[in-house]
């Protein structure tokens, strides 16, 4: 099933197909270098099953991305319920990952904006959130494009005290809101 549709982008289920250059995506050292590590082969079929049951479960998720033109994965864009301990959450967070031969395109800033319309539009969000660390400013970036607003900085519980990752920012956007 395709959820979002944009003139370059496809927004669908996962097929078992995906897996393999969705592990690609997960072992490159530079798509990876604001997450604390590296997916193995048997992380990232772990994570494809979670992705899948959750889309399955709840009507929503981290959708594959396809190129239209090439029919080519080029990663995921899409919802995630946040529940770790902090006083936002529990929320519904925005994220994205595209494998680097898809960067400096606009296929995220692309793909992230038609999936806030449908998560207001279709799924009846009123509130999105998105957060990364810090010193990834390309994704602040993407934030700031689709419309979001900075919140404030805090640091992630979930990770290390003194990783570089640890301290992040924390964008926010309301259906009354979008551009």
């Amino acid at each position: 099933m395709i959820y979002v549709e944009t003139s370059r982008l496809k927004l669908r289920d996962w097929d078992e197909t995906d897996i393999v250059p969705f592990a690609a995506l997960n072992t490159d050292g530079n798509v990876m270098r604001y997450f604390p590590k590296t997916l193995s082969t048997e992380e990232t079929e772990a994570f494809y099953i979670l992705i899948v049951d959750k889309i399955k479960a709840n009507g929503y998720g981290l959708f594959a991305v396809e190129e239209k033109e090439t029919n080519e994965f080029l990663g995921f864009i899409g919802f995630h319920r946040a529940t770790f301990a902090a006083d936002f959450t529990p929320c519904i967070e925005i994220g994205w990952r595209l494998k680097e031969a898809a960067w400096g395109k606009g296929f995220a800033t692309e793909g992230a904006a038609a999936c806030l319309q449908y998560g207001f539009t279709k799924l009846g969000f009123t509130n999105i959130y998105s957060f990364t660390a810090e010193v990834n400013t390309p994704s602040q970036n993407v934030m700031r494009k689709i419309g979001m607003q900075y919140v404030k900085n805090f640091d992630h519980p979930k990770l290390k005290q003194g990783s570089i990752l640890k301290k992040h920012v924390l964008y926010h956007i309301n259906s009354n809101l979008l551009k």
